[in-house]
This record gives structure tokens, C-alpha cells and sequence, in this order.
């Protein structure tokens, strides 16, 4: 799933929740955001294990100063190797810094072209570490993420994968406004194997920047759709420029008068009981999939666009760079 790409609307039944979520007369209320994170323990090239644990202290670190309770969705398939007992550890720190931790699958597969019971056994795989060091700690890993968002391309699919969520003490965790960040991300991991820390520089203000837009655009068309404000959750990645700019996020975030909350109290909110029937090759955040359910358009016209030196696939980057962590 990727910001500018439109969705079409289907046939789909107006429930009693989002019914209910339409009145007219509705109290307003705070908008909450819970912030959470992929590819854990570390997304993109992290390098020698070293640079990994100064990613990781310093995106925690920024988060405590901030007071956010974030989750991080972990690949266990990046704790292999002869590092292995030193990338577990980062997900113990996680853990030690008041972070939780949700499964992301074993390997990042894509559901969309993976048959159903190899997908269900990568998710079961996936939590094989993460869960029994959560149960240490007197923690239940009980949050499931789709990689690439993607839910099932047909109603057996999905509804066979999620019984298996259920029966293991999983939920779904949707995605309700994100920025575009593993795009910005590649560019900046760029500048900085060139050693060129003014160019880092004005791709991590070209990404804030992109970020206040985005957020307005997420926060209008919740509003238009719903005709409220609900509890939004806001999809990043575990990377060096996240980790860079973890400060000044958090105050763009405040700036559009968000405040911080864990994943499990944004789901609190009634809009997370409106219907999600889709079933497709697409992997869509959670507000296309309730226009879907609504049948009320959403405004692509107006989404903000990725400035196109940040878009554009630098000659000297391979392919696989450029589809390997879009968004979830």
C-alpha cells in the first residue's frame, strides 16, 4: 500500500456501529493516536549489529523522552545469524523501555501471493521468540500485522487465517494514517553511505514537512468520513531516520493536536467495530477499507504527493529496494 494510490468502492453494508457513528449530534471528542512501528528489530540496512543497538537506543530513547507507548511489529526472521542473541536482546530493550511487541510474521511474506497455510505457518514462526520473551515480563503478545496490509485476496483466505488469529489470542492491528517514511527512509540510508550529512539533513526536513501534510490530509478525511474524529494509528518503521527524527515527529504530531496513546486504547474507539470485508490483492489502511464499507468516497485529489527526488528510484539502487518495505 502506498499514499497516492486510490481505491474503488464496492457493494458493501452500512453497519449498526458506523451507522451509529453518523448520527448527527455526536460528541466531539480528543483525537488520540497510537504510534506503531514495523520490521522490527531494525528496518532497511542496519549494518554491523552495533549500528542496530544505536538505532534502536536512540529511537527508544526519543520515545520515552516523549512519553509515546509505542508497538514494535517484529520479523523474527532478522534474529538469525550469529548475531541472533544480540538482536533479541533489542527486543528486550524494547520491552525494558515500556514498548510491547506484536507479531509481523516469520519472514515478511505477502498474503496476496502466498498460499494460505504457508502464510498461517510464517505467522506462527514469527512468534516463536517474541512471544515467550513477553511472557517473561508477565506480557501477552495478543497483535497481529498484516506485511504490506494485505488481508486476504478471498473470503476462505482470509476468514481461514483469521480463525487461526483467533484461536492463537491474536487481533488485527489496522493502520489508519501513515507518511510515506520507508520511501524517505531509502533516501536518507543513501546520503548517509555517501557521507553526506547535509543532503540527510534536508531529506529528514523534506520527510517532516511531508509528514505535517499527510497527517492534515489522514485527519480531514477521517473527519469527512466519519463525521468525527476518531482514534487514529499511524504506521512507521523501525529506521535510522525515524530514529534521527523521533523529536521533532512527536512535536508535528502535537502540533496537529494528536496525543499519545497505547494501540490498544485506540482501539477503544467505535470506529474500530465498523465493518472490514474487503477481500483483494490490495493492501489498504483502514480508512479505504471503511469507505468501502460505507460507500462514501474518500478526497484522493487533494493527498499530498512524495516530492519526486524522493520518489524517483535512484539508478544505483536495486530493484528490490524500492518494493521491500512499503508501507507495512
Amino acid at each position: 500500500m502506498t499514499m497516492a494510490r486510490p481505491t474503488r468502492y464496492g457493494r458493501r453494508g452500512v453497519t449498526a456501529a458506523a451507522a451509529l457513528l453518523l448520527a448527527p449530534g455526536s460528541p466531539a471528542r480528543a483525537e488520540p493516536i497510537a504510534v506503531t512501528f514495523d520490521d522490527l528489530p531494525v528496518a532497511g540496512p542496519s549494518g554491523p549489529i552495533g549500528n542496530s543497538r544505536t538505532l534502536t537506543q536512540h529511537l527508544l530513547a526519543g520515545l520515552r523522552r516523549q512519553h509515546i507507548p509505542a508497538i514494535g511489529f517484529v520479523n523474527e526472521v532478522q534474529l538469525e545469524g550469529p548475531e541472533r542473541a544480540q538482536r533479541i536482546a533489542l527486543l528486550a530493550d524494547w520491552l525494558d523501555a515500556g514498548m510491547t511487541l506484536g507479531n509481523h510474521g516469520y519472514s515478511h511474506l505477502s498474503f496476496t501471493v502466498t498460499p494460505t497455510e504457508a502464510y498461517i505457518a510464517d505467522a506462527a514462526r514469527g512468534e516463536r521468540v517474541t512471544r515467550p520473551l513477553m511472557a517473561a515480563r508477565g506480557l501477552i503478545e495478543h497483535f497481529y500485522r498484516h506485511p504490506y496490509l494485505e488481508t486476504g485476496t478471498t473470503v476462505d483466505a482470509r476468514s481461514r487465517f483469521e480463525a487461526w488469529l483467533a484461536a492463537h489470542g491474536y487481533r488485527v492491528a489496522p493502520v489508519t494514517m501513515e507518511n510515506s517514511d520507508w520511501r524517505f527512509a531509502a533516501r536518507y540510508d543513501e546520503a548517509l553511505a555517501r557521507h553526506d550529512p547535509a543532503e540527510a539533513k534536508r531529506i529528514a526536513a523534506a520527510y517532516l514537512s511531508f509528514t505535517g501534510r499527510a497527517v492534515a490530509w489522514y485527519r480531514a478525511a477521517a473527519l469527512d468520513l466519519l463525521g468525527r474524529r476518531p482514534a487514529l494509528i499511524l504506521l512507521l518503521h523501525a529506521n535510522r531516520l525515524n530514529a534521527a527524527s523521533i523529536d521533532a515527529l512527536a512535536r508535528v504530531l502535537r502540533h496537529h493536536q494528536l496525543r499519545f496513546v497505547t494501540l490498544d486504547a485506540a482501539l477503544t474507539d467505535p470506529a474500530y467495530a465498523i465493518a472490514d470485508t474487503y477481500t483483494g490483492p490490495n493492501g489498504d489502511q483502514w480508512l479505504t477499507r471503511w469507505a468501502l464499507t460505507l460507500r462514501r468516497p474518500l478526497p484522493w485529489s487533494t493527498l499530498p504527493a512524495v516530492p519526486d527526488w524522493i520518489a524517483a528510484p535512484r539508478r544505483s539502487a536495486p530493484q528490490r529496494d524500492q518494493t521491500a518495505h512499503r508501507s507495512g
